[in-house]
């Protein structure tokens, strides 16, 4: 008698909330974060900047103009400077959420100690609640970012798989070296290498040294559908930014990608039929 194996199921698509869920409340809030949870997201997305006294804060842009009420340079400001600004009353609501914000989290600035917090303390209740830390380039503070990053993780017990599941965390970034930097220093963590458009060199499906997990952009993924299926040939998982839009969902659940970055993780958990209580 013949032991024919049948080949394990797809785990589910994994949906990833960029800067939390962002279409509903201010990027890089906590509110956003736990809106995203709340939601049943089964990572959080972040970018990290570096302050100028070596703060890891979750800012997307170089200057804080567009996401505060302040001006000026992450880089060149103090944590406490940028404490002192709104995060989040920039952003218009049409009608009240339905959802309520614990006063403050809709405006404060978020450092990636108090994110790591929130995510302990989530896996603490048994669910595996994941983080995805996008460092930002190019940057002052060349390889510092990367450290301290690095040093908080290790403090959380967030740098390296547990022996019986996958990391709780995962680096990114559009700078290869940024992630070499990471896989030389930290080896089991999962790095994604993030593409805006595909380099001629890196057309058959490679990724630069340091990187185990592609990136590609949304527009990448509908201009250019064959290159997730080299990705895959060549053997790497493929995460796609940002994915808001009903067809560009259909679009990656046909292409097989491992994992869906959005604005709108409760939406795109509702397409994919995944609306369990969480």
């Amino acid at each position: 008698m013949t032991d024919a194996r049948l080949p394990s199921p797809q785990p589910p698509i994994q949906v990833i909330a960029h800067r939390g869920a962002s279409d509903d409340a201010p990027e890089h809030t906590l509110a956003a974060y736990r809106k995203a949870v709340e939601d049943g997201a089964d990572a959080l997305e972040c970018d990290v900047r570096l302050t100028a006294d070596g703060q890891l804060v979750c800012v997307h842009d170089r200057r804080v103009n567009r996401t505060s009420n302040g001006r000026g340079a992450v880089s060149a400001l103090e944590l406490a400077d940028l404490a002192a600004f709104d995060f989040g009353s920039w952003k218009d609501h049409e009608e009240s959420p339905d959802w309520d914000p614990v006063p403050g989290e809709l405006t404060s600035v978020l450092t990636l100690e108090r994110l790591l917090e929130l995510v302990h303390d989530v896996r603490a209740t048994g669910r595996p609640l994941q983080l995805a830390v996008e460092t930002k380039h190019p940057t002052r503070w060349a390889g510092q970012v990367e450290e301290r990053l690095l040093h908080l993780l290790k403090r959380f017990g967030l740098d390296a798989p547990p022996a019986d599941g996958p990391s709780p965390v995962r680096v990114m970034s559009f700078s290869a070296r940024s992630l070499y930097r990471v896989r030389a220093a930290a080896p089991t963590l999962p790095t994604v290498f993030l593409m805006q458009f595909v380099s001629p060199r890196l057309r058959d499906g490679r990724l630069p040294a340091g990187a185990r997990i592609a990136g590609p952009g949304m527009r990448i993924v509908r201009n250019h559908p064959g290159y997730i299926e080299r990705l895959h040939r060549a053997g790497h998982r493929v995460h796609v930014w940002t994915v808001n839009e009903p067809e560009d969902v259909e679009l990656c659940v046909r292409l097989g990608v491992e994992a869906i970055i959005t604005n709108r993780p409760k939406q795109v958990l509702s397409q994919l039929g995944r609306t369990e209580h969480r």
